[in-house]
């Protein structure tokens, strides 16, 4: 059954006034925003979208990303009213401590959120991911078991912020019809209206770009010509921009179109006038229980019968095992079977090892899809087993992100949190630096993404400091949650890419441009770190990662003829170290032996492990790579020469 025309208008209002109560209450927080998106907000919750309350991770749900995420009490509101788990109390506790409704939307937390959003811009790049995998998947396993849309609401902040602009043009070129952004165009920010800074044309910009853009003008508070609208999006064949014109703090008779309703919290006052103007109780957190049993009842409804429909449909799809295995972010029975080892004194560049890793895992990988920014050549990841995705291949597992590196990051975590794909992303190391948001949001959230960074050092050679990344690897590893490994050889590239299949969280993966001769097995990856040159009585440990663990063992060679006992450690990846018994750590380190640490970046964080570190804390130069390598001290020469004085 429907709602009535009486209980959408007090479904609004319930919206509203949860927009005001909720910052009030927590003296922090949005509530004009809420205010004025709060008819779209119940237009698609309740007759737009397909989704099912009783089920938040059904596979086939349309998936609703809230790209300017301190709105988040419009998006709780919204979950309440359709029987997501969340509760009144709930509500009350708006951004306290503990509370199932922090400040902004996080997944994992909060049942009926998709994506952790906040930092503008990230949840519309998410929500172009999220519709990328939908068409990959519907390509291969059928529409009948995938066939939804990704909704994605993103204001003025999020449509500045760069990463929207390489967003939206790659959206558009691979034509992503199942994606459909409402833009709230309340031409208010925190500073005051948006003309102090942009007078851009943005229906022109994403016209540019190959989006269907709908200018439908001042319809915020018409829920049927709103759902006509959405409706209409649904069925285009490219992406859709709707230009909604909003008034923030609608319908305050004092703050409505300024920036004072933006972020600060109305006063009592101030709630209580507005609340007068749309005629209900002036109580805080008012909720009919009638109006909300209404409301669930009919959310709840229209749900189950669309997931109950789907499960008839796609029963065949989703008993195989590729479907399964995507879903679980995993491989089929043996998929890492065939992965290649390679025989000690190779020489390989750890770059073309990642290479040989994918193309031997690809087939029973069914999730996975990579791609690279523009570097198909260097980096890589291209996976030859399969053809690129496009608008008239979407069946295609490898993406050209182009020179896209920040949209490529935050598209990787809308794959991940959309499900059924495995997305693995590449790009030259110094190129990090535009990806520290999007990888930081994938450490917060646990999404499983691999991030391939080559040309990891001053190695790189002519192209000079401005790409030879330094002080990178020590910024990564200082990213909570964030699993960062630097393979010595070939055989430690091989067993990272097989961690990081099955690590549960992101993974970023750094190699070398330069060849690199195999020195381990590749057994340290999976503790972290590993004797690979052994000395019975060691006099000084030589601890390195990357290209810097061979130099260490020709080093060691050395310091023997000299009679100086070294044990060299491969350290690829300290987070694993860290994770393991004090006893397996005194095997690497034994206790009062000295170590020296030997790595082509900055110093930094060496000193919880090394007692002496040889490092490269400035900017590099430009010069052949082996040359500059050897000018900064990364050399044996200079690995024994420190080592001697330590062991002495």
């Amino acid at each position: 059954m429907s709602l009535t025309a009486e209980q959408d208008a007090a479904a609004i209002s319930l919206v509203r006034g949860m927009s005001m109560d909720g910052p009030l209450a927590a003296n922090s927080g949005h509530q004009g925003t809420g205010m004025a998106l709060a008819p779209l907000a119940h237009t698609l919750y309740s007759r737009v979208m397909k989704h099912d309350p009783a089920d938040p991770h059904w596979t086939d749900r349309d998936r609703f990303v809230l790209s300017g995420g301190h709105v988040s009490i419009l998006q709780y509101s919204m979950l309440f009213l359709s029987g997501y788990g969340l509760e009144l109390e709930d509500l009350k506790q708006f951004r306290q401590w503990g509370s199932l409704t922090p400040g902004h939307p996080e997944v994992g937390h909060t049942a009926g959120v998709e994506v952790t959003t906040g930092p503008l811009g990230q949840g519309f790049a998410n929500a172009v991911g999220m519709a990328i995998a939908e068409a990959n998947l519907r390509a291969r396993f059928g529409a009948d078991a995938v066939s939804h849309h990704t909704f994605v609401v993103a204001g003025d902040g999020c449509l500045m912020e760069g990463v929207s602009h390489e967003a939206a043009s790659w959206a558009g070129h691979l034509g992503l019809g199942h994606l459909v952004c409402i833009f709230d165009d309340n031409k208010i920010t925190i500073d005051g209206p948006t003309d102090l800074t942009v007078n851009e044309d943005t229906a022109a910009r994403f016209r540019s770009y190959g989006w269907d853009v709908q200018e439908v003008g001042d319809i915020s508070n018409d829920v049927d010509a709103l759902e006509a609208v959405l409706n209409a999006a649904k069925d285009t064949a490219q992406p859709t921009l709707i230009m909604l014109r909003t008034h923030i703090g609608y319908p305050s008779p004092d703050h409505v179109d300024t920036n004072h309703a933006h972020g600060n919290p109305f006063t009592p006052e101030d709630v209580t006038r507005t609340k007068a103007v749309m005629g209900i109780p002036d109580e805080a957190f008012w909720a009919p229980p009638e109006l909300v049993g209404a409301y669930r009842s009919h959310v709840g409804g229209r749900g189950a019968a669309s997931n109950a429909a789907w499960q008839a449909a796609a029963k065949t799809a989703t008993e195989s095992p590729d479907w399964q295995a995507a879903w679980a972010q995993s491989g089929l029975d043996g998929w890492n079977a065939d992965l290649p080892v390679y025989e000690q004194g190779d020489s390989v560049a750890t770059r073309k090892a990642i290479q040989k890793a994918l193309d031997a895992t690809f087939a029973l990988l069914p999730g996975l899809m990579s791609g690279s920014a523009d570097l198909k050549g260097s980096n890589g990841v291209a996976l030859g087993g399969s053809t690129p995705f496009a608008t008239d291949n979407e069946a295609g597992r490898y993406l050209h992100f182009g020179v896209r590196e920040h949209a490529m990051g935050a598209a990787a975590v809308g794959m991940s949190a959309h499900g059924g794909v495995l997305p693995v992303t590449a790009t030259f190391f110094v190129f990090a630096d535009y990806m520290r948001p999007p990888i930081r949001l994938a450490a917060l959230t646990g999404a499983k993404v691999c991030f391939v960074f080559t040309h990891d050092s001053v190695g790189v050679g002519e192209d000079g400091p401005t790409h030879q990344p330094v002080e990178q690897l020590a910024s990564l590893r200082a990213i909570p949650g964030l699993h960062v490994i630097r393979p010595a050889d070939a055989n430690e590239t091989i067993q990272a890419w097989a961690d990081a299949v099955l690590h549960d969280g992101p993974t970023v993966i750094v190699l070398s441009r330069q060849n690199i001769t195999v020195t381990t097995d590749g057994e340290a990856v999976c503790t972290g770190a590993a004797v690979v040159y052994p000395a019975d009585t060691p006099q000084v440990v030589l601890a390195a990662t990357g290209s810097e663990v061979a130099l260490c063992t020709q080093a060691a060679e050395q310091l023997a003829a000299t009679g100086i006992a070294a044990q060299v450690v491969s350290m690829p990846s300290w987070d694993r170290f860290d994770e393991q018994s004090d006893d397996f750590k005194a095997g690497v380190f034994p206790t009062g032996v000295p170590v020296l640490s030997v790595e082509a970046g900055v110093t930094f964080g060496w000193a919880k492990y090394a007692d002496a570190s040889i490092g490269i804390d400035r900017f590099g130069a430009s010069a052949p790579g082996g040359l500059v390598l050897d000018k900064l001290g990364i050399n044996v020469d200079n690995v024994v020469a420190q080592a001697t004085t330590l062991a002495n």
